[in-house]
């Protein structure tokens, strides 16, 4: 009886999902036959048999999430069978190209099990943003005892291995200062506090990509409410990519896309940022947003905003613009993924069929999260928001 492996399938990655089997149990095979289809993160890998021989038992189920080095396949093999590595194959979604292997990961007896898993264990596997952390702590991942998914190494492994506050945050220790900038520092507090705690959230945990762009604003007639029609473009963007209205969590990793619409809207209020949300805003008129964008910076003004109007945005807008900046990287706080950032508007000049023409035009920042949403989605997204806010009305 032998076993085949999941092999590395060149991305690094600890895991791939079965997408399908074209084999069943007690089926003879040969060699370089499809046994299954693969999916990664990037492509759908044909894997095809390195042996001619029966089928005596499959390990998983078509949609099962396998580690790398995992049992797939076992095998009874026809006599004097013997080892082939396989190729992989184009599909039909893609061409990957070839395949890194070997005989020791591939395929590995029953008595060499053990071995075999020992020294997959002894492999580091870590995220890049994970490797990035521990050199910014100065961590050994050598001597940290990965607590995910066959030996992963998540954050949380990291940061228990330096002197870790209760609060969720390595102790960092301040180097002495020249007299002149020396002094007594304050902690900071409430909103301050939490926007803190927020931001650096979002840095260690968000894959986070931006891309920008400009809606050129010429046919808006005078007196167009800004925000009602920011608020209107970005669900626009929604409905042509749902995606990007979800929360992400990292431990499946898994997502929840959402068919209403919470936004949460920044909003300064000078020492403070907060932001307030505006409930099932896709099913608002133009005078109703206006009305609830109002509603919702009043009460942050008067601070009589309740916990239940500042928490469960599905997506968040920022209107920087209307202090000072064309483009930003406003930051994805998770577990939502994407934040749309409007920036100043400003008359300039393009050209046209007609000629050159002075319009007035508004830069567009979109940040995502690059775990759960790939560029053309984003793209697509902004797209839509672009052809929203160039309507008249």
């Amino acid at each position: 009886m032998t076993t085949f492996l999941l092999p590395d399938l060149g991305e690094g990655l600890a895991e791939a999902e079965i997408v399908a089997w074209h084999i069943k149990e007690g089926d003879e095979v040969q060699v370089d036959q499809p046994m299954m289809s693969v999916e990664t993160a990037k492509a759908v890998v044909e894997v095809p048999s390195p042996f001619t021989g029966k089928i005596t038992k499959l390990h998983a189920n078509k949609g099962d999430m396998v580690g790398t080095g995992k049992p797939l396949v076992d095998f009874q093999l026809a006599p004097g069978a013997t080892y082939t590595p396989p190729p992989v194959v184009e599909t039909g979604a893609t061409v990957v190209g070839f395949m890194p292997v070997s005989d020791r990961e591939l395929v590995e007896h029953r008595a060499g099990a053990d071995r075999g898993q020992t020294q997959l264990r002894q492999r580091l596997r870590a995220a890049p943003s994970v490797r990035i952390l521990a050199k910014r702590l100065e961590v050994d991942l050598r001597n940290v005892r990965g607590s995910g998914r066959d030996g992963l190494i998540t954050m949380d492994d990291v940061l228990n291995v330096v002197d870790f506050k209760r609060q969720g945050r390595p102790t960092y220790r301040m180097p002495k200062l020249p007299p002149h900038l020396a002094g007594e520092f304050e902690n900071l507090r409430g909103p301050r506090r939490a926007m803190a705690h927020t931001m650096t959230l979002s840095r260690d945990e968000v894959a986070m990509v931006t891309i920008f762009d400009d809606a050129d604003l010429h046919a808006w007639p005078a007196g167009t409410d800004t925000t009602s029609r920011c608020i209107r473009a970005l669900i626009a963007g929604i409905r042509a990519e749902p995606a990007l209205n979800a929360v992400f969590d990292p431990n499946g990793p898994s997502r929840r896309v959402f068919e209403h619409v919470h936004l949460g809207i920044a909003v300064d209020i000078g020492d403070k940022l907060l932001v307030p949300v505006v409930r099932d805003a896709d099913k608002k008129s133009l005078e109703e947003l206006r009305a609830d964008v109002a509603a919702v910076k009043k009460g942050a003004l008067d601070r009589t905003l309740t916990p239940e109007q500042l928490k469960d945005y599905t997506i968040s807008l920022s209107n920087f613009g209307t202090l000072a900046g064309r483009y930003a990287t406003p930051l994805v706080v998770p577990p939502t993924v994407a934040i749309l950032g409007t920036g100043k508007m400003r008359r300039e000049v393009v050209a046209t069929d007609n000629g050159v023409e002075v319009h007035k035009r508004m830069p567009l920042s979109l940040s995502f999260d690059h775990r759960c949403i790939n560029g053309g989605e984003a793209c697509r997204f902004l797209a839509a928001v672009i052809e929203d806010l160039q309507q008249e009305k």
